[in-house]
């Protein structure tokens, strides 16, 4: 690794992935989490800042170790199985750390793909589970298809409806490549992440006019007004429909929270997030020859990527390969200063004193 060099960039710093990592890890070892688990639920929100997703990363670190205060999150790191039937379980996660239980799902959907050929895990009473995409390419490293949904809480209205009904559920699907990173796609069912509009908000910057409304329902640039207004559904009436069938596979099909059930993460955070998360594999060989398959999928790949690009616009890609390709070429995590600030008042909170990188 090329020695680091620290960076200023738009009131952020560039940060060895390693040294941050080993930071949250440790955060989460203070506040009762085993060593292996705290490096697992590390490692899964850093990987989200490296892919430029940082809504799901180390921004969450201290609203994670507040609600284990509180107890409204377990230190648990296993879910519970409550119905083990063939290709398909349920589990009760109890209101352990999402990327815990989330891990556990897939894992034991991909092991029914394997021996049925289809793996279906619903989990309930369940808490955030970071960024979908790391779950659909476990399934993807397995030979499988994989797909990862969960649910939050109400944030986007029914078409012509003036509150909030559905969740931006986050919906992702991943198949393997023969050759290169998994076809990856990873998308929020709102125009923008809530987690996005709370990162723009904690640094003081503008959103984009079509993210979100205020409370009265008109459009807002103002964060906090988006923050206690509602998200909007992205294309519209087909956003909304695709978050509510996602709210069915995860609440309602787990018997676990659902619509207002489940709570806001930085509501009351005493009081349980209790998401539900739905988890499918799809082993690819029970389809026919993998070979197949996967000559197959490459040429449908290389069609995309080889067709011309527009003027004035990036060439076309496949979902999940601008995260992808970000990730690779990093030197390092651009962080936030705030959300560093945050990390280390937390770490301090819990008697952690926490070391400049070098």
């Amino acid at each position: 690794m090329p020695q680091f060099v620290e960076k200023l960039l738009n009131d952020s710093r560039v940060v060895p992935a390693v040294w941050l990592t080993q930071a949250v890890a440790q955060v989460f070892a203070a506040a009762g989490l085993s060593r292996d688990a705290a490096q697992t639920v590390a490692a899964g929100l850093v990987e989200a800042d490296l892919r430029g997703t940082s809504s799901h990363g180390t921004l969450l670190v201290p609203m994670y170790v507040d609600r284990i205060r509180k107890g409204s999150v377990s230190t648990a790191e296993k879910a519970e199985v409550v119905l083990d039937a063939g290709a398909v379980a349920v589990l009760d996660a109890h209101h352990c750390l999402g990327l815990l239980s989330g891990d556990q799902a897939m894992a034991l959907a991909v092991e029914k793909a394997r021996a049925l050929g289809i793996g279906v895990v619903s989990v309930r009473h369940a808490f955030h589970f970071g960024s979908a995409f790391r779950y659909v390419r476990t399934a993807a490293a397995a030979g499988c298809i994989g797909v990862a949904a969960a649910n939050t809480r109400p944030l986007m209205p029914a078409p012509g409806g003036a509150a909030p009904v559905v969740g931006n559920n986050p919906l992702a699907i991943g198949v393997p490549l023969s050759d290169g990173e998994p076809m990856i796609l990873d998308m929020a069912l709102s125009e923008a992440s809530l987690g996005k509009i709370r990162l723009a908000e904690q640094e003081g910057r503008p959103i984009p006019a079509t993210w979100a409304t205020d409370r009265a329902g008109r459009p807002t640039t103002n964060a906090a007004e988006a923050l206690a207004g509602m998200l909007q559904p992205a294309a519209g009436h087909k956003g909304y429909g695709l978050a509510l069938m996602i709210d069915v596979l995860t609440g309602v099909l787990s018997g676990g929270g659902f619509g207002s059930g489940v709570r806001g993460l930085y509501a009351d955070t005493a009081v349980p997030n209790d998401c539900a998360h739905f988890f499918l594999a799809l082993n690819i060989e029970a389809f026919g020859d993998t070979g197949d398959f996967a000559a197959r999928l490459k040429d449908l790949a290389a069609q995309i990527t080889g067709s011309p690009q527009a003027p004035g616009n990036m060439r076309p890609l496949l979902p999940g390969q601008p995260e992808a390709e970000r990730a690779a070429r990093a030197d390092g995590v651009n962080v936030s200063t705030s959300v560093l600030n945050g990390l280390r008042t937390t770490a301090a909170s819990l008697g952690i004193s926490m070391r400049d990188p070098s």
